[in-house]
């Protein structure tokens, strides 16, 4: 089986597309997370910030990803 050259992985716009999209959806993931460590305030190596600063990054990450995949998508989605 050959190896998938860099013209081929290149030139289809679908699989950059949903490259995109997991990656809005990892960075979500990973802002929720920072989130709740700073809001448990348990974590020695993360500096001492305000609890309000987790909440908001957590409801970044939740908007992250949640909606900004589906908003990316209908934005991309091809016209009939």
């Amino acid at each position: 089986m050959s190896e998938p050259t860099e013209k081929d992985s290149a030139g289809d716009p679908a699989a950059a597309r949903f490259a995109v999209l997991q990656l809005v959806r990892l960075s979500g993931a990973l802002l929720a997370f920072a989130g709740v460590l700073i809001i448990s305030g348990k974590v020695g190596w993360l500096p001492k910030l305000p609890e309000a600063a987790g909440y908001a990054l957590l409801g970044a990450g939740l908007i992250d990803f949640f909606a900004a995949p589906v908003l990316i998508a209908r934005r991309w989605k091809s016209r009939p």
